[in-house]
Parts: structure tokens; C-alpha cells; sequence
């Protein structure tokens, strides 16, 4: 059985590049509530190459944290295409990603 860290890295995988979800979206979708839990399974990624952590945000659409810094967040998901102003991202339903 897998952990509950490798489980949020797994729903993590089906993100496609411009896309973003929410902790509250992948803890909804394991069936918990534990969207701190969800936070902390991105701090302590191991494969952040693969496991893009970096599209999962806040659920007001703020990006929220990074382990290589809010900035390269931020740089990293506009590069994929997705707008963000102020740490904000603009039209978040337009990018949002739902399981």
C-alpha cells in the first residue's frame, strides 16, 4: 500500500503543464480533509523533477510555497503558460484542474 505522500505525488502526476490544482482538490480526492498534510507531502518531495509540486496552489489562487522559493514558483508555472499577478494567479478556474 502506498503512503500517503506517494498517493498526493501520484494525483500530482495527472496535472498537465498550464494546469494547477489545490491541496483541498487532492486532499478531496483521497478522501480526507488533511490539506496541511497535503502541504507537507509537497515540502518533502523527493522527485521534484517529476512530481511537479509546483501546480498545486492555495485555493484563493495564490501560489503559495515552493522548496526552490515562491519566485521560481511562480516563474516556473508562467512558463507553462498559466498568468499570475502579485502572487495571484488571475483566472484561477480558467486553469484549474479538478480529479
Amino acid at each position: 500500500m502506498k503512503t500517503f505522500n506517494e498517493q498526493c505525488y501520484d494525483l500530482i502526476m495527472q496535472i498537465p503543464k498550464g494546469k494547477v490544482t489545490t491541496y483541498k482538490i487532492i486532499a478531496e480526492a483521497l478522501n480526507t480533509k488533511a490539506y496541511r498534510a497535503v502541504g507537507n507531502a509537497m515540502k518533502n518531495n523527493p522527485k521534484i523533477l517529476t512530481v511537479s509540486c509546483h501546480r498545486v496552489v492555495n485555493s484563493n489562487g495564490y501560489v503559495g510555497g515552493y522548496v526552490n522559493g515562491v519566485e521560481k514558483k511562480i516563474e516556473i508555472l508562467k512558463n507553462e503558460g498559466v498568468v499570475i499577478s502579485g502572487g495571484k494567479i488571475t483566472d484561477l478556474k480558467k486553469y484549474l484542474f479538478v480529479f
